[in-house]
């Protein structure tokens, strides 16, 4: 059969010329579209982040390991994702509140948005982190990890924002359709890691806004000091691993802190932090998309309820062993090398094996759990993240707070205990499969 191209009739060639220019611009667009969401290009991030001590040779380094899966251990773990897709969606609808954020900031409180993104008031001042409003966390518009359940609230309808706050800059936590709404919008301030500052220059966001900062540098917006603490991650929207730095943050007012701990694996950083910077009256620790194939980059319920207990820590000595369950701490477990979390049975004040008193304050502080329930990005069951740290947080006396996606928890209306009391409703049952419940 001819094609319409090689026609005798010149207007059948024509039509034909002309659905192959359409097709080829139509396919350009889609290029470009796609390579502008992916963001800066590793030669023009790396002005900015070569100098940078933690910046070893091509990447960015921790002092512990962030192992990603081999490739055996990566087909191994894509045929496992097909044997158990259905597990991480909800078998309901996920009961979602509409966000009413207050036009003045309150003292302090939080609203999760779903997944990472929340927002955080605190002394008066307002911190949208890692915004994420999009249907796909993806650089393709069509395809990718889709949202399952929708944004309790739009970008525009934030009364303001002191600055947007970064953790680093996979999809899930840096979307560029997102931040370009926020220039329509708000035009803020972005405090954010080493090199993502680089992605934001490339989608418009003026170099007088972006302050990027190396792991414990500060800075202050709107009588908040801002630290980036570190975090055992990676980072990459393309083919260049870690090329951009990853953090956690945490915030100090005059009155208040809260800590934000950014995607992580459990790590030996986190009672550093809690010496250096804590305690903290409220901590956003991430609680899902954990698997054994990737057990350095994100921690389960259990070792985030072990790392909120952590940065609460008071006192100098960070790095003495404090001996947790598994009787190891701070050093290689053998054969696995993975860090493994101190701490996990001492609290308030129990002596160690090394004879020190260990000081915590995870008791009056309180815990919200993020990065769950919003993109299917792990084999474990959806609803499987918060009974699992619900059921470690009653063991511990830690208090947890269970919010809706889009309700707001006052800190200010009560301790930790009874902010968590007014916040304990199982909601997750009713859209969770039967398999996936207490």
């Amino acid at each position: 059969m001819r094609s319409l191209g090689t026609s005798d009739r010149p207007s059948v060639r024509a039509l034909s010329s002309a659905i192959e220019t359409v097709s080829s611009r139509t396919r350009a667009r889609q290029f470009v579209r796609v390579m502008n969401r992916m963001g800066a290009s590793p030669a023009a991030i790396l002005p900015f982040v070569r100098d940078s001590p933690n910046f070893k040779g091509r990447r960015f380094e921790g002092e512990e390991p962030s192992l990603r899966p081999r490739v055996k251990a990566q087909t191994s773990a894509l045929l496992a994702a097909i044997r158990v897709s259905g597990r991480g969606q909800p078998a309901g609808t996920v009961p979602v509140v509409t966000a009413e954020p207050p036009q003045q900031p309150g003292e302090l409180a939080v609203t999760w948005y779903g997944h990472a993104t929340s927002v955080l008031e605190i002394d008066g001042a307002r911190f949208l982190i890692d915004p994420v409003f999009s249907e796909r966390v993806s650089p393709i518009r069509h395809s990718g990890p889709k949202r399952m359940h929708p944004v309790p609230g739009a970008i525009a309808d934030l009364p303001s924002i002191d600055a947007v706050l970064l953790s680093h800059d996979h999809y899930d936590h840096l979307d560029q359709p997102s931040i370009v709404r926020l220039e329509e919008t708000h035009r803020p301030q972005y405090v954010v890691p080493l090199g993502v500052n680089a992605h934001l220059l490339s989608w418009g966001v003026p170099e007088t806004r972006i302050t990027a900062l190396d792991w414990r540098g500060e800075t202050e917006v709107a009588g908040i000091r801002l630290t980036c603490t570190e975090a055992r991650h990676n980072s990459g929207r393309g083919l260049v691993d870690s090329q951009t730095l990853w953090a956690g943050w945490a915030l100090h007012g005059p009155r208040h802190t809260a800590y934000f701990a950014g995607d992580s694996g459990t790590s030996k950083r986190f009672a550093a932090i809690g010496a250096d910077l804590g305690p903290f009256d409220v901590t956003l620790m991430p609680v899902g998309a954990y698997d054994s194939f990737w057990p350095d980059i994100h921690m389960d319920p259990e070792q985030a309820l072990a790392a909120h207990r952590d940065v609460n820590r008071i006192g100098d000595e960070a790095h003495a062993l404090t001996e947790d369950a598994a009787g190891i701490a701070d050093a290689f477990i053998e054969g696995d090398q993975r860090i493994d979390t101190p701490g996990g049975t001492h609290e308030e004040g129990e002596r160690t094996e090394t004879t020190r008193t260990v000081q915590t304050a995870a008791r009056e502080s309180l815990l919200v759990p993020i990065h769950w329930a919003t993109f299917n990005l792990s084999m474990h069951w959806w609803a499987e993240p918060v009974r699992r740290i619900r059921k470690a947080a009653v063991e511990a006396h830690v208090p947890v707070a269970f919010p809706r996606v889009g309700q707001r928890v006052d800190l200010t209306t009560g301790d930790a205990a009874a902010v968590a009391a007014a916040h304990s409703e199982l909601w997750w049952e009713e859209c969770a499969a039967p398999e996936d419940r207490d």
